[in-house]
Protein backbone atom coordinates (compact mmCIF):
# COMPACT_ATOMS: atom_id res chain seq x y z
CA UNK A 1 0.00 0.00 0.00
CA UNK A 2 1.05 3.56 -0.63
CA UNK A 3 1.29 6.08 2.21
CA UNK A 4 -2.00 7.62 1.05
CA UNK A 5 -3.71 4.23 1.03
CA UNK A 6 -2.38 3.53 4.54
CA UNK A 7 -3.78 6.86 5.70
CA UNK A 8 -7.24 6.14 4.27
CA UNK A 9 -7.12 2.57 5.62
CA UNK A 10 -6.58 4.02 9.11
CA UNK A 11 -9.97 5.72 8.69
CA UNK A 12 -11.82 2.75 7.13
CA UNK A 13 -10.65 -0.18 9.24
CA UNK A 14 -12.29 -1.48 12.38
CA UNK A 15 -15.75 -0.54 11.10
CA UNK A 16 -15.21 3.15 11.84
CA UNK A 17 -17.90 4.03 9.27
CA UNK A 18 -20.27 1.36 10.52
CA UNK A 19 -19.36 -1.03 7.71
CA UNK A 20 -16.61 -3.58 7.28
CA UNK A 21 -13.99 -2.78 4.66
CA UNK A 22 -11.21 -4.98 3.42
CA UNK A 23 -8.01 -3.81 1.73
CA UNK A 24 -6.26 -5.21 -1.35
CA UNK A 25 -9.27 -7.38 -2.17
CA UNK A 26 -9.35 -9.71 -5.18
CA UNK A 27 -12.52 -9.07 -7.19
CA UNK A 28 -12.60 -11.14 -10.36
CA UNK A 29 -9.39 -10.52 -12.29
CA UNK A 30 -8.59 -7.36 -10.31
CA UNK A 31 -7.25 -6.42 -6.90
CA UNK A 32 -9.04 -3.35 -5.60
CA UNK A 33 -7.63 -0.98 -2.99
CA UNK A 34 -10.60 -1.21 -0.62
CA UNK A 35 -14.00 -2.88 -0.69
CA UNK A 36 -17.11 -3.14 1.40
CA UNK A 37 -18.24 -6.46 0.00
CA UNK A 38 -21.59 -6.42 1.82
CA UNK A 39 -22.52 -3.23 -0.07
CA UNK A 40 -20.54 -3.97 -3.24
CA UNK A 41 -18.63 -0.71 -2.92
CA UNK A 42 -15.06 -0.40 -4.21
CA UNK A 43 -12.75 2.48 -3.34
CA UNK A 44 -9.67 3.23 -5.43
CA UNK A 45 -6.98 5.75 -4.48
CA UNK A 46 -5.05 7.02 -7.47
CA UNK A 47 -1.92 9.01 -8.18
CA UNK A 48 -1.09 10.92 -11.35
CA UNK A 49 -0.21 7.78 -13.30
CA UNK A 50 -3.93 6.98 -13.46
CA UNK A 51 -4.93 10.20 -15.20
CA UNK A 52 -7.36 9.26 -17.98
CA UNK A 53 -6.23 5.64 -17.88
CA UNK A 54 -8.00 3.41 -20.40
CA UNK A 55 -7.15 0.44 -18.16
CA UNK A 56 -8.92 2.06 -15.21
CA UNK A 57 -11.98 2.76 -17.36
CA UNK A 58 -12.13 -0.87 -18.49
CA UNK A 59 -11.65 -2.05 -14.90
CA UNK A 60 -14.44 0.24 -13.66
CA UNK A 61 -16.78 -0.99 -16.41
CA UNK A 62 -16.08 -4.62 -15.51
CA UNK A 63 -16.65 -3.97 -11.79
CA UNK A 64 -19.87 -2.05 -12.50
CA UNK A 65 -21.02 -4.89 -14.74
CA UNK A 66 -20.61 -7.17 -11.72
CA UNK A 67 -22.79 -4.87 -9.63
CA UNK A 68 -20.07 -2.91 -7.84
CA UNK A 69 -20.07 0.84 -7.36
CA UNK A 70 -16.63 2.36 -7.79
CA UNK A 71 -15.41 5.48 -6.05
CA UNK A 72 -12.07 6.91 -7.19
CA UNK A 73 -10.19 9.51 -5.24
CA UNK A 74 -6.95 11.27 -6.09
CA UNK A 75 -4.15 11.09 -3.54
CA UNK A 76 -4.37 14.85 -2.91
CA UNK A 77 -8.11 14.52 -2.14
CA UNK A 78 -7.47 11.89 0.51
CA UNK A 79 -4.57 13.75 2.06
CA UNK A 80 -6.11 17.23 1.88
CA UNK A 81 -9.77 16.51 2.58
CA UNK A 82 -10.17 13.10 4.19
CA UNK A 83 -13.37 14.23 5.92
CA UNK A 84 -14.93 15.01 2.52
CA UNK A 85 -13.75 11.67 1.15
CA UNK A 86 -15.27 9.81 4.09
CA UNK A 87 -18.53 11.75 3.72
CA UNK A 88 -18.72 10.70 0.04
CA UNK A 89 -18.10 7.08 1.06
CA UNK A 90 -20.88 7.32 3.66
CA UNK A 91 -23.25 8.80 1.05
CA UNK A 92 -22.60 5.82 -1.22
CA UNK A 93 -23.06 3.37 1.64
CA UNK A 94 -26.37 5.02 2.54
CA UNK A 95 -27.50 4.95 -1.09
CA UNK A 96 -27.05 1.18 -1.17
CA UNK A 97 -29.00 0.54 2.04
CA UNK A 98 -31.82 -1.88 1.40
CA UNK A 99 -30.90 -2.45 -2.24
CA UNK A 100 -30.45 -5.96 -3.45
CA UNK A 101 -27.25 -6.49 -5.41
CA UNK A 102 -27.86 -7.63 -9.00
CA UNK A 103 -27.63 -11.37 -9.58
Amino acid sequence: MTDTERFLWSKLRYGCLGHKFRRQVPVGPYIVDFACLARKLVIEVDGGQHCESAEDKARDQWLQGEGYMVLRFWNHEVLGNVEGVLERVLEMLRSTAGKKPPT
